[in-house]
């Protein structure tokens, strides 16, 4: 099953993307930050934006 979410206020910091989805009614439903880098497979689901930027920012990648 596939999740067909439009993410907006879409931002990169490093390898990370950082994302912000809205549910049908037009609210934040979550904000999202997800490594782009091969084989890392690091995501996540906050609270807030602030919290998912943070952990954007702290994010190692373990994958050399």
């Amino acid at each position: 099953m596939t999740a067909n979410r439009r993410f907006r206020s879409v931002t990169r910091i490093g390898p990370v993307q950082v994302g912000t989805s809205y549910e049908g009614r037009g609210r934040e439903k979550h904000n999202t930050a997800a490594c782009t880098a091969p084989r890392c497979g690091f995501s996540a689901d906050y609270d807030s934006r602030a919290a998912a930027e943070l952990a954007a920012r702290t994010h190692r990648c373990p994958v050399r």
